[in-house]
């Protein structure tokens, strides 16, 4: 499966975004999606995830009730709903995929990665 990551761009702090992970391939409902982030001079972290099968979802406490992701299956996409922006939030956020994936905030169990999308919230 290839992944293509959209919908970086400069916002003001307090503002919103939305990121798309779109796929190409068969069965992209079946894979479980999770995005990251990595700012700079800092290491790649989760930010969210979603489950293939169920559909659960899974935020890390630093974007929990900021954050939304989102699946449309019928368009091969994983959204991410980016509100309340903080200029913490800055990175280059990656969508990544996988299959049976255990560890849901381990970067190292997804085996197809994007191409990564650049936020920048200004203060």
């Amino acid at each position: 499966v290839q992944l293509q990551a959209s919908g970086g761009g400069l916002v003001q702090a307090g503002g919103s975004l939305k990121l798309s992970c779109a796929a190409s391939g068969r069965a992209f409902s079946a894979y479980d999606v999770g995005w990251f982030r990595q700012a700079p001079g800092k290491e790649r972290e989760f930010v969210a995830a979603i489950r293939g099968r169920g559909g659960s979802t899974y935020y890390a406490d630093s974007v929990k009730g900021r954050f939304i992701i989102s699946r449309a299956n019928a368009k091969n996409t994983v959204d991410l709903q980016m509100n309340s922006l903080k200029a913490t939030d800055t990175a280059v956020y990656y969508c990544a995929a996988g299959f049976y994936i255990r560890d849901m905030e381990a970067a190292r169990e997804y085996n197809y990665w994007g191409q990564g999308t650049l936020v920048t919230v200004s203060s």
